[in-house]
């Protein structure tokens, strides 16, 4: 099965036909492979292209420079992560990648941080301005095409049209940068180990020099090969939780990179907010197929995940 295309334009036509197949199309996919490209995001080349340069310019620098906003120096998992950090395989390798996380910048008096320090709080950002500038851009102009696509997905399931979107106001979405340096020996396979991802869904800007794979219903690994402005999104836990396994949370690796090869990708991973109930939607349970799960808070869901990731986070409450 190849992964098919949705056409974000076509999601909001203001011809209903225009809209609803397209509709259809995106409920298709959700359902059967559960990644897809985006095309038509809105989101500006330049932008992109402005993202991808800070990323380097940002990885580039002295290690020491970026163990300044070292990750295990903050709580709220904000800021960058060395090699070797993170696993997302358990039982193979450590991900052979360095990275830099932020979300939506929490002063730490604010009531959330109290109640939920590990979630909520402030960002570490980069010392250079216009990186932090860029970041923030990207920030906010995927979030609108997530607040779209979520809107068509609830449309899809026959939800109101804000079923999903209203879970975000205080919401602990992250955008991450990725830097995959060239491998140290061929028997280090993997970027970034088989794993699914924990959210409702993530959208991903990679740059060309590919490698992330997608495991089929067959279980064959599929290649995503980047298609430039598009973005590759995918369904994560939460969202295949939300919907009684309807829509399909799928396994996805990054293979490692060449000798002398460097890898650039930005996942932005859609999450709501912490105290957002996640239990079976309306249309996703019927007598003969009931709900699944128990009912969960989005933000304990994810803890869950994170603590079993993250080694200095298994340390920390060991």
């Amino acid at each position: 099965m190849s992964i098919p295309l949705i056409d974000l334009s076509k999601l909001t036509h203001e011809s209903e036909s225009v809209r609803q197949t397209e509709i259809n199309a995106l409920d298709k996919a959700c359902r059967e492979i559960g990644f897809f490209y985006l095309i038509n995001t809105g989101i500006p080349t330049e932008l992109m292209s402005a993202l991808m340069r800070e990323a380097k310019r940002f990885f580039n620098q002295p290690q020491e420079v970026k163990n300044r906003i070292d990750i295990k120096n903050s709580i709220n998992h904000r800021g960058y992560g060395n090699i070797g950090e993170e696993q997302l395989d358990e039982i193979g390798h450590a991900d052979w990648k360095e990275t830099f996380d932020m979300a939506l910048d929490f002063p730490k008096e604010h009531p959330l941080v109290a109640k939920y320090p590990t979630m909520y709080g402030p960002n570490q950002n980069p010392s250079d301005p216009t990186t932090v500038e860029v970041l923030q851009e990207y920030y906010v102009q995927a979030f609108q095409v997530a607040q779209t696509l979520l809107t068509a997905m609830a449309q899809a399931l026959s939800l109101d049209d804000d079923f999903f979107t209203r879970c975000f106001k205080d919401h602990v979405t992250v955008l991450r940068m990725i830097h995959y340096p060239p491998r140290p020996a061929s028997d280090h396979d993997n970027g970034a180990g088989a794993h699914t991802d924990y959210g409702c869904v993530t959208l991903l800007l990679q740059d060309q020099v590919g490698g992330l794979q997608v495991k089929n219903r067959k279980g064959e690994w599929v290649d995503a090969t980047p298609i430039a402005d598009a973005l590759v999104v995918n369904i994560g836990d939460l969202m295949q939780r939300w919907t009684n396994d309807e829509y399909v949370s799928t396994a996805h690796r990054v293979r490692a990179s060449l000798p002398d090869a460097h890898r650039y990708s930005f996942p932005f991973f859609v999450e709501p907010d912490y105290e957002t109930v996640v239990a079976c939607v309306p249309s996703c349970a019927t007598t003969e197929s009931p709900a699944k799960y128990a009912a969960i808070l989005s933000g304990d869901w994810i803890q869950s995940r994170f603590d079993a990731t993250y080694a200095y986070r298994e340390k920390e409450s060991a």
